[in-house]
């Protein structure tokens, strides 16, 4: 039997033409979407979370997940669009959006000092301004954090803090160091980890991986980016999610199946998808 598996964060607003991740991804025909969602549910992925990123994405992301069963929207501006943000207008537009009962989590937000594409002060405002709706609101935050740490930590301690018992949201696509991961879980944050665990030289995202705990962690594709091992380079789908999952298996010293039914647990507990 096909182990149960919960996508956390996959852009299914997004494809590329062709077989490579090259160019700028673009909207899925509705046939292009329904080949994706049937190959996941081929594969045992039975949820996937679709993180907003602009005004535009994530008004597609509760479109969808209205249209389909087991999926589900978040509502956010990325840090790399923060230069964009407008507080009064794009927290209007959540609260139009939230009125979805498929809109279940804010995301995805935060930093990224690697390209810093929005000035790093215009990224904190952002970020903390859409925490303080997201803890208004009891939400869940899904959070991107490239090199950024030192200044995401802090925030997260003095706007949204919580527990190991009073989660808050979760890192996505984690691939900073073990200190990092356990500074975020104590604070309420899982930890997701996507196809770079699978990657040949991403030994410092499976020292991560094995120095915390599975019982507060995610998996997650990050489509149509990251697609694990071997298809590197490629397109990212959930169908692949069993590969990420299968290699966190392996670094934990435990089994696929393990993996799947702790982070589907956890999928649950976080968001309050059914």
């Amino acid at each position: 039997m096909t182990p149960e598996l919960a996508d956390s964060h996959g852009h299914l607003t997004m494809i590329f033409d062709g077989g490579e991740t090259r160019g700028r991804p673009r909207p899925p025909t509705k046939e292009e979407l329904e080949g994706v969602l049937g190959r996941a549910r081929d594969a045992g992925v039975t949820r996937v979370l679709v993180p907003g990123t602009t005004r535009d994405d994530q008004r597609l992301a509760v479109e969808i997940a209205e249209a389909h069963d087991g999926v589900f929207a978040a509502v956010g501006i990325h840090p790399h669009e923060a230069k964009d943000f407008d507080e009064d207008a794009d927290l209007r537009l959540f609260e139009e959006l939230c009125a979805s009962t498929k809109v279940v989590a804010v995301g995805e937000i935060g930093l990224d000092y690697f390209y810093d594409h929005s000035p790093r002060d215009v990224q904190k405002r952002a970020l903390q301004a859409q925490l303080r709706f997201a803890r208004e609101r009891r939400l869940p935050v899904l959070l991107h954090n490239r090199e950024s740490e030192s200044a995401l930590l802090p925030i997260l301690e003095r706007v949204a803090p919580g527990s190991e018992c009073d989660l808050r949201g979760v890192l996505h696509s984690f691939c900073a160091d073990a200190e990092t991961g356990r500074r975020a879980i104590a604070l309420g944050y899982l930890v997701s980890f996507s196809g770079m665990i699978t990657f040949r030289a991403a030994d410092n995202v499976r020292q991560a991986a094995a120095a915390l705990p599975l019982g507060a962690m995610l998996v997650e594709t990050d489509a149509p980016y990251l697609a694990p091992a071997p298809f590197r380079g490629k397109p990212n789908e959930p169908s692949y999610l069993p590969r990420t999952a299968a290699r966190l298996a392996e670094v934990m010293g435990t089994t696929p199946e393990e993996v799947a039914a702790v982070t589907t647990a956890n999928f649950r507990r976080l968001f309050g998808s059914p």
